[in-house]
């Protein structure tokens, strides 16, 4: 059914002359224990499964479709997001490991129901050591078809016995984390009379623009598709829009920038335009390598770890297993302001940046694990 890719190190970035099995295997980054490679020709499924630690249970985390420019782009995606779902899953408190998985192909294209059918007798075929989930391109309605053919889905329906859409936690949790931050910079947990820029107001970002006008905050918004802007400033015509993400980053008086749409939105080139004080979105992996943190506490800029301030949407699916209660899980989610606040406080007492500090915090975690 595939090919099996195992490997004792954590890659954390892309590898500049080695390629993906440099990466896996020789990176000193460290520790994936399985990489899969899914095929099925009948329905045109390519799909990455990427296991990056089961010390603390099952490896959990969502399903990505995407259209990569190659097949080792997506290679990449899955064993960095995976590692990143580890982190996430450790200091949620969760009791699973990091697993990602990624579908390559253009969804609107190519999705369809044999083809999540078929991807989920890969899932199943892991006999529960991958617990899979939404993610960018994937939504509540595939779900369902791909727990058709496996038992370790989660992010269903509720009437299939789910949950629904994740998304409304992990804007829940990105705001506690926002919160968190204005606290430790300001002296005050609140966005009122600030101005924060949302870049991607899809699933997740549409959700903390809410929070942040309900909070009182002024809001300024961009996105790559035109509805889903057109979305937001039907329902709230107050919300400022300007036209691209470059624009975003260089707003004047922008206390508050939360990147909510693909990874690497911090990277050389934005860092130094950057006008905000604090960095805090839903985006998976916003450091596009090693050091970006450091250019950004060098800029005085706060920055809340992604995995941290992101982690109510898998708080969410991971309570699906065990019959889900959404007070529950609004209760673990509101925990992030005081995790966010840990955080910043380590960073401080170690003359880290708190990237480095959340990374200790997790790392420790996994590590007594193993111990146990």
């Amino acid at each position: 059914m595939g090919v099996t890719i195992v490997t004792d190190v954590r890659p954390a970035t892309v590898s500049a002359d080695g390629g993906v099995l440099h990466t896996l295997f020789r990176s000193e980054q460290g520790g994936h224990e399985q990489v899969v490679l899914c095929q099925d020709r009948a329905t045109g499924l390519k799909a990455v499964i990427a296991i990056h630690s089961t010390a603390l249970g099952p490896a959990l985390g969502g399903t990505r479709f995407f259209p990569y420019a190659s097949e080792e782009e997506a290679v990449l995606d899955a064993i960095n997001l995976s590692r990143g779902m580890s982190y996430k899953n450790a200091l949620a408190g969760l009791d699973h490991g990091g697993g990602k998985a990624v579908i390559i192909g253009n969804p609107d294209l190519i999705k369809t129901e044999e083809l999540l059918l078929a991807y989920g007798r890969f899932v199943a075929s892991l006999g529960g050591r991958y617990v899979t989930a939404c993610d960018v391109g994937t939504y509540v309605a595939d779900m369902d078809v791909v727990a058709r053919t496996n038992q370790w889905t989660t992010g269903r329906s509720p009437e299939n016995g789910g949950a629904g859409d994740s998304s409304v936690l992990t804007a829940y949790g990105v705001f506690q984390g926002m919160r968190a931050s204005a606290q430790h910079l300001w002296g005050d947990p609140t966005l009122r009379g600030r101005k924060v820029g949302v870049a991607g107001v899809g699933k997740v970002g549409h959700h903390l623009v809410e929070h942040l006008l309900q909070d009182g905050a002024e809001v300024v918004i961009t996105d790559v598709r035109a509805e889903s802007v057109d979305r937001v400033r039907a329902k709230h015509p107050q919300v400022g829009v300007v036209a691209d993400t470059d624009a975003l980053i260089r707003t004047e008086g922008l206390d508050v920038y939360a990147p909510c749409a693909l990874g690497g939105a911090l990277n050389d080139e934005t860092v130094p335009v950057l006008t905000a004080k604090i960095v805090c979105g839903a985006a998976n992996n916003q450091l596009a390598h090693a050091g970006v943190e450091k250019d950004l506490a060098d800029r005085g800029i706060l920055y809340a770890p992604d995995y941290v301030v992101n982690a109510g949407g898998v708080i969410q699916v991971a309570d699906e297993l065990h019959g889900f209660d959404f007070d529950r899980c609004k209760a673990k989610a509101t925990k992030i302001f005081d995790t966010t606040l840990a955080i910043f406080t380590r960073a401080k007492a170690d003359g880290i940046p708190p990237a480095a500090a959340a990374d200790r915090l997790a790392e420790q975690r996994m590590a007594d694990a193993r111990k146990g």
